[in-house]
């Protein structure tokens, strides 16, 4: 098998990937889940999915689709199609698998997978965290990753536009 057609069996829809989270949940796996527009992938990203993967066994990135995308961040986003971005994600060695979802928040998402471990960026809050209530109502965990100061999607486009 090619390395493209072992990235794109790491790009699940919701529901095979529900289904995969209960054949890893029976093998007693920790799911850890975050997710993101992830537009232009920076270090900050990367730093936060890195340290994601290591809360857990298996790291599950929920990736907002670009419609999503456009009502969340404005009609000039996103720089990177859905398609790209999830494959970028899905060629992280430290993620396991990758979804899309159109909703504005991934709450029901998140119902759906149902991780052990949620996890955000250091500019979130445990009071903010879509989901939050959900995951700790079964027993999971909610982990906010510090933020990585001077990196941001929205500060490297306007970088670019002064080029």
């Amino acid at each position: 098998m090619d390395k493209r057609s072992w990235i794109r069996r790491r790009i699940y829809s919701r529901e095979a990937l529900a289904m995969e989270c209960n054949v890893w949940r029976a093998a007693q796996k920790k799911i850890v889940f975050t997710n993101g527009c992830f537009d232009i992938l920076h270090f900050g990203h990367l730093d936060l999915i890195a340290q994601a993967a290591g809360l857990g066994n298996i790291l599950v990135v929920g990736l907002n689709t670009d419609a999503s995308v456009k009502r969340l961040k404005g009609p000039e986003r996103p720089m990177t199609q859905e398609t790209d971005r999830a494959f970028q994600m899905a060629s992280l060695l430290c993620v396991d698998a990758v979804t899309l979802f159109e909703e504005d928040t991934p709450l029901e998402l998140i119902t759906a997978l149902r991780p052990d471990v949620l996890v955000k960026g250091g500019d979130y809050h445990h009071g903010n965290i879509v989901g939050a209530d959900f995951v700790k109502s079964y027993g999971g965990e909610v982990a906010i990753i510090p933020f990585v100061d001077g990196y941001s999607t929205t500060s490297t486009i306007e970088r670019i536009k002064r080029l």
